[in-house]
């Protein structure tokens, strides 16, 4: 039996660890690579518009299809690296594009050189804000951050503008936990402090007496990749380690021997804490004056995270007041911070220039890491270490290859049946699967790319579909058809239909008559039409397709095969659907070109033919 439920759609919220930005629901075994294989790249369509013929006497023409020349395809993309990059990095990015490296740009001549950009590398310094994206005039297609932090880069407008956004989270991971094991012993025995003093001349030894970290109690808040790696480190020199992390996956925590705790345990019980999320809405100024207000009376603190994740002030007045024994600083609110700031000549606090990902190998690393995924995703690929699209791990996406394909072609199918091709507000999308835990995200986004690009010259794809529907209007719901069975299968079938709108071809229209719907299935990887309205068929999707609605009586194939033949249009395939024999029909018919529009006239004005309609896939 078939029950049918509603999945859960929603996003998940950012969470403290940096690795949660790339995490969706698909089981924890599974790998995410830096980029995709090109196999797995999706094209970007440009469809002609469809054009339609019935009884009636107006007959829409059908444009040729929009085609660029040789030249612009093989032109290399082009990339500006707006910040120093490792060598490595640079000579990926030079084999498969022209690559512009100019450091140092104000905001007004990036503006300008943007223009003529495919793609932009930045690291922390540059700010790229909406503004940037506005004067790209939509041909910025991928922002690198060489790093994990992407507070630097408005993510709301590279959405907005089908831009994606990619960092390299994994190549400064080790660099950026041995700073932060640095710092918590060079704080813990003034190694800082005590190095200025012997410099100055002085041997001040009972001055400089630190406290051991053996046997210590660290709190790691955000246990992503670095605070797993500090946690490991912590727990080899002999700490207690405790960590918050509320998106943390619990299995990671207890290899490790961790125990994760809620937020007030964490601060309220901690000797050492140390801070390793992103800054976002949720954790700026996380640490403020009511947090150390609830600390241990001489809790040390090191931050190699973001400077936003602490209130400056109220740290300056918590190591004041004696609540804060001492603090390590790698990262400031504002860098480099100003030359009056109190931390920064503070007895007590150890600074350091954003050293986190400074070593020759991470530098390296995170090159090689933003080029991959920069160079992946101007070739259409999807990078894993995007931050503003749904992530689907490698192996995921090659099994839902066709099944993407079927979703996107479904959706160009369906509006091109709608009359006039606009007015689309209303979308249903059904899958049919014997897995539970289907994720749609990829799936919903492709039919959305169907659905709006062949009637709107807008650009629609994985990062930008959500926000391009809802800018349009377009409401789509989705359901999910539970079959029992194997699960081996992704999906059984997609069905697409759209409400409210007057259809071209009337056969299109469900048994009740409310709604366009259209339904298909992959067979051998193939995508194929199983449904029109309440006709079933079984066609691939693809190339160009000609529907006609007859009366089912003998002949009807040869005499349409004749013209099609006259007119040397070959055809790829055939099908013929009916109810019930000597009714109604609905003819599929697929054609290897499109065919003049007196072709198609020929077509409509056969005896029994009450309805075609051309399709352009």
């Amino acid at each position: 039996m078939a029950s049918l439920k509603t999945p859960s759609l929603k996003t998940p919220p950012l969470s403290l660890s940096s690795k949660s930005l790339l995490r969706c629901s698909f089981p924890n075994n599974i790998r995410f690579s830096r980029s995709q294989p090109q196999s797995h790249r999706f094209l970007i369509v440009n469809a002609a518009a469809p054009g339609s013929f019935s009884k009636k006497p107006t007959i829409p023409t059908v444009p040729s299809p929009t085609s660029s020349s040789s030249g612009s395809s093989s032109k290399k993309p082009t990339v500006l690296v707006a910040e120093k990059l490792g060598e490595a990095g640079l000579a990926l990015l030079r084999h498969h594009a022209n690559v512009d490296c100019s450091y140092n740009l104000s905001p007004e001549e990036l503006r300008v050189k943007i223009a003529h950009c495919d793609a932009l590398i930045v690291r922390s310094a540059t700010k790229v804000n909406r503004a940037v994206f506005e004067s790209s005039g939509g041909r910025l297609k991928v922002v690198g951050r060489a790093g994990v932090g992407i507070d630097n880069v408005d993510l709301a407008a590279a959405t907005e503008h089908g831009c994606l956004v990619v960092n390299a989270p994994t190549a400064n991971t080790v660099a950026a936990a041995e700073h932060g094991i640095a710092l918590l012993t060079a704080m813990a025995r003034n190694v800082a402090q005590a190095d200025a003093s012997v410099k100055s001349g002085k041997w001040q030894r009972s001055k400089y007496v630190g406290v051991s970290l053996v046997g210590k109690r660290l709190a790691v808040l955000g246990f992503g990749k670095v605070g797993s790696e500090v946690a490991r480190r912590a727990k080899g020199l002999g700490m207690h380690v405790i960590a918050h992390d509320p998106y943390a996956p619990g299995d990671l925590a207890r290899v490790i021997g961790v125990e994760l705790v809620g937020l007030k345990e964490a601060i309220t019980t901690a000797d050492f804490i140390s801070l390793h999320m992103p800054l976002t809405p949720a954790t700026s100024k996380m640490l403020n004056a009511e947090a150390f207000s609830k600390m241990k009376k001489g809790v040390r603190i090191v931050n190699v995270a973001r400077g936003g994740v602490i209130d400056e002030d109220a740290l300056w007045r918590a190591l004041n007041g004696g609540i804060v024994a001492q603090a390590a600083l790698d990262v400031f609110t504002e860098e480099p911070p100003s030359k009056d700031n109190k931390l920064v000549h503070h007895e007590k606090v150890t600074v350091t220039p954003h050293l986190g990902a400074s070593t020759m190998e991470a530098q390296e690393g995170v090159a090689i890491e933003i080029a991959e995924a920069v160079v992946g995703a101007l070739k259409g690929e999807l990078a894993a270490t995007a931050v503003n699209a749904p992530m689907v791990p490698a192996e995921v996406l090659n099994e839902l290859k066709p099944y993407v394909e079927l979703a996107e072609k479904l959706g160009r199918l369906a509006v091109q049946l709608v009359s006039g091709g606009r007015g689309v507000k209303t979308v249903k999308v059904s899958y049919t699967s014997s897995r539970a835990d289907l994720d749609t995200r990829l799936l919903r986004a492709m039919i959305t790319k169907g659905i709006i690009e062949p009637i709107c010259n807008i650009y629609v794809n994985l990062v930008n579909a959500d926000y391009t529907a809802k800018q349009r209007g377009l409401r789509i719901t989705e359901e999910c058809i539970h079959l029992d069975g194997s699960p081996e299968c992704p999906l059984e079938s997609i069905k697409v239909q759209i409400a409210n709108v007057e259809s071209k071809f009337a056969s299109s229209k469900s048994e009740a008559g409310a709604e366009i719907k259209v339904e298909g299935r992959v067979k051998d990887k193939i995508p194929h039409l199983t449904k029109v309205g309440s006709f079933r068929m079984d066609v691939s999707l693809e190339g160009c397709i000609i529907l006609c609605r007859q009366v089912d009586q003998p002949g009807m194939i040869g005499k349409v095969g004749s013209i099609l033949g006259e007119e040397n249009v070959n055809v790829s395939f055939m099908s013929v659907g009916r109810i019930a024999p000597r009714t109604h029909a609905v003819m599929a018919i697929g054609v290897d070109e499109q065919p003049r529009k007196e072709s198609l006239k020929r077509i409509a004005d056969i005896p029994f033919i009450e309805d075609l309609v051309f399709l352009k896939l």
